[in-house]
């Protein structure tokens, strides 16, 4: 991809903004690592709040940047991007998840910056300007992650009931106590390599387009790596309110085995999707794995209803994003 004439200015603009995208993803989606060990009473808020961005930064040790390459090189076409299409597509992000978190309603971080990433792109260029196998592999797990979380989610509680059959309701709430800390770690770290990843792919094709990207123009620069994943740890470390409770509670009501085991089957559909480069949303993840384990009590025991709502927003959040992020491409053009 040639380099484009892009002032430093723009490009410290766009990584600050870019950055603050990710602490607002961090902060939007500090509920999904935490909701359940917080409405179980395992942890208090705060405690597991700190837990759960320690975890997100941990995050850098363990997941290669398979997610950043897809956001970054894999979605839309890479000859394409300028600071217009960077500057549209992270509005369109943000400013979709000011708009969800207002209402309180769990939506896709990740989804809202494809989602901008893709109206940008078809602002400046049309459909030819989108690579289809990234975007149809992510929109496909729109509805696979939380299809796989309930999934996965539903298994662990059967395994769980089956291996404490014979034990006291009190043994087996000790248990997934201790366990619930866990697997809420698990879940976090899964948080933060697939969700700060896709900011580093942003930003790293900026800088690609721009010609800054340094000596090695396969990897992004360390400093954007350690800037991404220590802004969506100050994210959550600063919480998402408004959603925990409805993470929580306002599904289906949890106890620790259920929060144990939704976290679970949460966290092994993040680690798989990350190690196959694949962005998937938190969000939903989390969301059909506590839909999964309130139904293996009984269906009435999930509120089909506010499930209902969540899908609604999970819908819209592409091509809300997407049309945000076209008109502030075509904003941007006058003055960046």
């Amino acid at each position: 991809m040639e380099s484009v004439n892009i002032g430093f200015g723009a490009v410290a603009f766009l990584v600050v903004l870019a950055l603050a995208f990710d602490f607002m993803n961090g902060f939007h989606d500090a509920a999904n690592a935490i909701a359940t060990v917080v409405s179980t009473r395992v942890m208090k808020p705060h405690t597991a709040v700190m837990m759960a961005a320690m975890c997100n930064i941990a995050a850098i040790f363990i997941f290669q940047l398979h997610v950043a390459a897809t956001v970054g090189k894999g979605t839309i076409d890479p000859a394409i991007i300028d600071h217009y299409v960077v500057f549209g597509a992270l509005v369109g992000g943000i400013a979709w998840n000011l708009i969800i978190w207002y209402y309180g309603i769990p939506s896709s971080s990740s989804h809202a910056l494809i989602g901008g990433l893709i109206g940008a792109a078809l602002a400046k260029a049309g459909p030819g300007s989108l690579i289809s196998a990234g975007v149809i592999k992510t929109v496909a797990f729109i509805l696979i992650s939380p299809l796989l979380g309930m999934l996965l989610g539903t298994l662990m509680m059967i395994i769980v009931s089956w291996v404490f059959r014979s034990s006291t309701p009190r043994r087996v709430d000790k248990w997934s106590r201790r366990l619930q800390l866990i697997s809420a770690s698990a879940y976090a770290l899964g948080h933060g390599g697939n969700d700060a990843q896709k900011t580093i792919g942003i930003i790293w094709m900026l800088l690609i387009a721009a010609g800054m990207n340094g000596s090695d123009p396969s990897a992004p620069p360390m400093w954007v790596i350690i800037s991404c994943y220590t802004a969506i740890g100050l994210g959550t470390a600063f919480g998402g309110w408004r959603i925990i409770k409805l993470m929580g509670q306002k599904i289906t009501r949890l106890r620790p085995v259920g929060g144990f085991c939704a976290q679970t089957g949460g966290a092994a559909t993040l680690f798989i999707a990350t190690a196959f480069g694949i962005p998937v949303s938190t969000t939903h993840t989390i969301t059909g794995a506590i839909v999964g384990v309130g139904a293996t009590r009984k269906l009435s025991a999930v509120r089909w209803g506010i499930a209902g709502t969540i899908v609604w927003a999970w819908i819209l959040t592409i091509p809300c994003s997407a049309l945000i992020a076209a008109i502030f491409w075509y904003l941007g053009r006058f003055f960046l």
